[in-house]
Order: C-alpha cells, then sequence, then structure tokens
C-alpha cells in the first residue's frame, strides 16, 4: 500500500467536492507527529483544523473511550439518555462566559450547532433576520453556506441560499478596515434592508478561522453586545475554532469580558470525536419545544466520554497557559522570517495558538500573494509538515498545532518551514 495507489482509489471513490490537500494517507498518529502508510513521519501543525487540541491519541482521551466502548456505543440521547451526555453538559455550561445560568444541546458537527443556534434565536425573538460578517465561515449546509462570507470554494453552484441573511466587514486593521466602518455598515443595513426589530442575531467569530486568523478587538465585541441589548437582538459567538483553550483562555470571547446569548462549540470538544453543541442562556435555550432540537447521532456516548476527558486534559496539563507559550514560540520563529523577507511576509498575527503568516507581493497589502501559499503548503507536505492555508484571498498560512507540542517539535517543524519558504522564494 503506498499513498499514490491510495489516491487514485480515492478518486474514484469519493466525490472530488471533498477533496484532500495532499495524498498522504495516515497509518497512525502519537501527539503531534503522523506516520502515513509507507511509514514516513510528518509534523503535524494543523491538528485535524484545531481538533485534536490535547494530541492525537492521548492517552486520557483514549482511555475514557476504550472504557466507554466496553459498555454501550449508542442508544441516541433523546430515547435512552446517559450520565456522560449530562456531565458533559455541566461542564460546557459552566465554563461559559458569563454569569447567567446556561443550558446546553449536542448536536454532531460544527455546522449543525450553528444552524440550531439560527432555530434558537428565531424560536426566542419571533424575528427571522440573521447578520454575518464578510470573510466567516459557519459551515457547509444551506443555511451556514448563507451565513459564510467567502464564496470560493463554499458557495460556488449551491445557491440559492436562504433569505434574511445579511453581510457586514469584519473590522480588520491591516486590511484598512475600521470598526467604525464595520459599525457604519451595520447602521446601513438598518436603514436600507431590515429593521433592527425584525433581527434575531447576529453571529460572530472572535477570531476568523477560514477568513484568515483575524482577531476582533474587545471594544468591538463590548460594541456589539451593547448594540445586540439595545435592540433585542442575540449576539451569537461562534467558537468553533477558537474554543477548549486555542487562544489562551477556554473560549476566546472572554478576554473581551463580554457574555454570548449563544456559542457554538466543535472541533477540540473530544479530541478528535464527533461531537458538536450550542451552549446559551437558559431561557433562551428552553425558547424550542420538546423534540424541535436534536438528532440521532447528537450527544454520542463515546464523544461525551472523549470531552469529559478533554476538559480533564485542559485543565490538569494547563493548555490554557500552553496555548500562550506556544503561539508567542511560532511567533517569535516567524517575525524572525518577517525581519529577512519583509517584502513578502506582510504580517504576523496570533491569538495564542491560532497563528498565521500572510503573504504580500512587494510588501503591499493590497497585493496578496496567494501563489505562494499554495505551493508552501505542497511543498511542506513532500517533506513531512502539514500546513494549513487560509484567508479570504487565499494568501494566509494558519498554524493550528496541539496545544501540547513539544518545543523541540515545533522548532523542527519552523526549520521545514522556512527551508521550502527560502527555496521557493528564492527560486
Amino acid at each position: 500500500m503506498n499513498n499514490a495507489d491510495l489516491q487514485k482509489r480515492k478518486e474514484s471513490a469519493i466525490a472530488r467536492g471533498q477533496g484532500n490537500m495532499a495524498p498522504v494517507y495516515v497509518d497512525r498518529a502519537l501527539n503531534s507527529e503522523i506516520w502515513d502508510v509507507e511509514g514516513k513521519r510528518h509534523i503535524d501543525f494543523g491538528a485535524g483544523i484545531a481538533v485534536v487540541n490535547t494530541g492525537h491519541n492521548h492517552p486520557k482521551v483514549k482511555a475514557a473511550v476504550q472504557a466507554q466502548l466496553d459498555r454501550f456505543t449508542h442508544t441516541c440521547v433523546m430515547v435512552s439518555p446517559y450520565e456522560s451526555a449530562v456531565a458533559l453538559a455541566e461542564k460546557l455550561n459552566a465554563a461559559a462566559p458569563g454569569n447567567t445560568p446556561k443550558k446546553s444541546i449536542f448536536v454532531t458537527t460544527g455546522a449543525e450547532a450553528v444552524e440550531n443556534c439560527v432555530k434558537i434565536a428565531r424560536a426566542y425573538t419571533g424575528r427571522p433576520g440573521v447578520i454575518a460578517f464578510n470573510g466567516g465561515f459557519h459551515g457547509r449546509t444551506n443555511m451556514t453556506m448563507g451565513l459564510t462570507g467567502k464564496v470560493n470554494p463554499y458557495k460556488i453552484g449551491f445557491g440559492p441560499f436562504p433569505s434574511d441573511i445579511y453581510h457586514i466587514p469584519y473590522p480588520n486593521d491591516y486590511l484598512g478596515i475600521t470598526e467604525e466602518q464595520a459599525l457604519a455598515d451595520l447602521q446601513m443595513r438598518f436603514t436600507c434592508d431590515i429593521e433592527p426589530s425584525r433581527v434575531a442575531a447576529i453571529i460572530i467569530e472572535p477570531v476568523q478561522g477560514e477568513g484568515g486568523f483575524y482577531q476582533a478587538s474587545a471594544n468591538f465585541l463590548q460594541t456589539l453586545r451593547k448594540l445586540c441589548d439595545e435592540h433585542g437582538i442575540l449576539l451569537i459567538m461562534d467558537e468553533i475554532q477558537s474554543g477548549f483553550a486555542r487562544t489562551g483562555t477556554m473560549f476566546c470571547h472572554e478576554q473581551a469580558g463580554i457574555e454570548a446569548d449563544l456559542m457554538t462549540a466543535a472541533k477540540g470538544i473530544a479530541g478528535g470525536f464527533p461531537i458538536a453543541a450550542v451552549v446559551g442562556k437558559a431561557d433562551i435555550m428552553d425558547a424550542p419545544i420538546p423534540g424541535g432540537l436534536g438528532g440521532t447521532y447528537g450527544g454520542s456516548p463515546v464523544g461525551c466520554a472523549a470531552g469529559l476527558a478533554v476538559f480533564d486534559v485542559i485543565e490538569e496539563e494547563q493548555l490554557c497557559a500552553r496555548a500562550t507559550q506556544v503561539g508567542a514560540h511560532f511567533v517569535e520563529h516567524l517575525k524572525g522570517l518577517q525581519a529577512e523577507y519583509p517584502h513578502i511576509i506582510g504580517e504576523v498575527r496570533n491569538a495564542g495558538a491560532m497563528i498565521a503568516v500572510e503573504f504580500v507581493h512587494e510588501g503591499d497589502v493590497n497585493k496578496p500573494y496567494p501563489e505562494l501559499a499554495k505551493k508552501l503548503s505542497a511543498k511542506a507536505a513532500e517533506n513531512g509538515l502539514v500546513l494549513l492555508s487560509c484567508g479570504i484571498r487565499g494568501n494566509v498560512i494558519r498554524f493550528l498545532p496541539a496545544l501540547t507540542i513539544e518545543i523541540d517539535i515545533i522548532d523542527e517543524g519552523m526549520a521545514i518551514f522556512k527551508r521550502c519558504f527560502t527555496e521557493l522564494t528564492q527560486a
């Protein structure tokens, strides 16, 4: 068995829309290292897109899952529930920022969590409208594609999308979009498109994921919170990629000192097992009638067992503080490279262990360099390093290492990154 043969089989068996970044097929993985079917070792700077925050095959998560498998794998939490789902909901409710009593529901994917936030917001407010942000990513279902603020590749050929969805700019100092401009555009939507009394919710990522790892300031999130309160609009924080210690706190928006009405959680919640959640203020969460929320696999007992173990690991191994340390170490490497190549590396930025480097031509923010990001991801894969690109302009490399990654593995991976970068830029 080899990677090339598996890629041929994959292309014959799986629709091209579910593509893969590189023809590297995993045989086994441990913490921040992956070995492919040919026995080659790869350093993982992607963590399954911020899913295995606790590292591949963390022994505590693995043990919890194995113990659950010995008991039962599925009964449906809506038919024959189990204690682990209750315990995980209690953990989520306690961890969500703010003092208002919380409740949770479980689903299977991040997109489902976003969809259910919209359902809950509409049930609670009796309003149809939802406002999202340019560059945001919320999923690939019809509703979440409508909310997503990036066309290629997520929306091409898939319309029409749901009505009563409106987009405004995401504030971005590097790209010259001020908070004042974003708020002025929001007021314009209220003037031209939908009155505030018909808006159920505003949804925002505190750090845009697919959009390029741009972070909303504490001031902007606080202003949104006040504006939502003034108009009876619910504030939804999409913490799917930024949650579970990734940015240095359990959830990113707690750094702004605000409380969301609803929050999505997925990815890092269970160390690689498919489970997601909506967490929100109890009275809002209880707006839908019994049976209006849920799903066959939502709250999988295996996922719940893994999720409880992840909470323990984050606390015991102090992964919030570790995320800050890991992020700082990456930034030190990248800032050094930026000093050598200021005409190519336009910006280095991070929120904890959500780290990004943006490529431009001639040091000009208005001349994005997506070709380099694409070539660098491919070349890194050939050299044993998993890298992810992103950005509304396709010119960003994002680093999402496991929070448990060893410092010497970071250094080894960054040496590969620098070598690939230098070879491509000097060619």
